[in-house]
């Protein structure tokens, strides 16, 4: 597993808040009782009197302590009792004071001992989910809602976009961060490519790796922050950081952002830095194999061409297909 590190420093903080705020609302509502109902108060002192002569007899020892204990025990029990009656019938639950965690389970801490709660669990699922820069996108681009039906025009291609859906979810599923492996997705606009990705993404943070997605347009912007300094700060750096460690990078639509030596330098160092790290990547373009090599630097190609398994989409733009089954065409 690999969550982004700065997620689960972000989650253990909430998680550390959510816990001191349970058990600030139980003290506040105790304290509020002890206005209201001053023998509530004094059954309290008692009860934590009887606990505190028993920690003293336990650590004492001696010949009577075991039945001591036992009736410290027992006068413990019937005031607890008293107290929850009494709270009843002034109208308030058995529990009033009792601190409330929204997971009973962990308290609230995150973890059983020394094993993460599911609780933790999910909200470090969520933060991937937006940390990864996919948002609300995931929500309707999943490999669920993929539908190959849009292929079915030519048998070829159809079987072609079989292929790369059923890869690319085994991909997903299959994700590992002792086993390196790079895809590279060719194809027009609207045949499917960012809507696997996004699935793949999402699949993938849901088995608890970090993911990053974002833009090849995005990517140079952020190095060109570095670069020039224009409203750089130490969070850019850090998340800089990201391009290079994340489990898994997805750059989505190569080729649509400004080819000049510093982008192409920026885009050689991530991947090549990534192969390096044996970290895996997913690359998008609408170029076609022949253009990614006659605009980028052979040293790109031939590290894309030689690391990443190409896979062709193909097809009828859906965006296409959908608008003129809306209109009933």
């Amino acid at each position: 597993m690999g969550y982004s590190s700065e997620n689960v420093r972000r989650v253990k903080e909430i998680f550390q808040n959510k816990y001191l705020a349970a058990q600030n609302d139980a003290q506040a509502r105790k304290y509020e009782l002890w206005a209201k109902l001053p023998e509530i108060r004094e059954l309290d002192m008692a009860i934590s009197a009887l606990g505190l002569e028993a920690v003293r007899t336990t650590v004492g020892g001696g010949e009577n302590a075991r039945q001591r204990i036992m009736e410290l025990k027992k006068q413990s029990i019937e005031l607890q009792e008293a107290r929850k009656n009494l709270l009843l019938s002034k109208g308030y639950p058995a529990d009033y004071t009792a601190v409330h965690y929204e997971c009973e389970k962990c308290g609230d801490t995150g973890y059983l001992e020394t094993k993460m709660c599911d609780c933790m669990k999910r909200a470090l699922i969520l933060a991937g989910y937006e940390s990864s820069g996919l948002g609300k996108l995931m929500q309707t681009q999943t490999f669920d809602s993929f539908s190959l039906d849009f292929y079915r025009a030519k048998s070829e291609i159809y079987e072609k976009m079989k292929h790369n859906f059923e890869f690319i979810k085994r991909f997903a599923e299959e994700f590992s961060t002792g086993k390196c492996v790079n895809l590279a997705l060719f194809g027009g606009t609207g045949l499917g490519k960012t809507h696997l990705s996004t699935a793949a993404a999402k699949t993938v943070i849901d088995r608890g790796y970090d993911v990053l997605y974002v833009t090849a347009v995005s990517m140079i912007a952020d190095f060109e922050k570095e670069r020039f300094g224009s409203g750089y700060s130490d969070t850019d750096a850090g998340s800089l950081g990201r391009y290079y460690d994340c489990d898994l990078l997805i750059i989505d639509d190569i080729g649509t952002e400004v080819t000049n030596q510093f982008t192409v330098s920026v885009l050689y160092n991530v991947i090549n830095v990534r192969l390096a790290k044996q970290k895996s990547t997913v690359i998008s373009t609408n170029l076609a194999p022949a253009e990614l090599r006659s605009r980028y630097w052979d040293r790109i190609a031939s590290r894309i061409f030689g690391e990443y398994t190409p896979l062709l989409f193909e097809g009828t733009d859906i965006r296409m297909q959908k608008l003129r089954m809306k209109n009933g065409n």
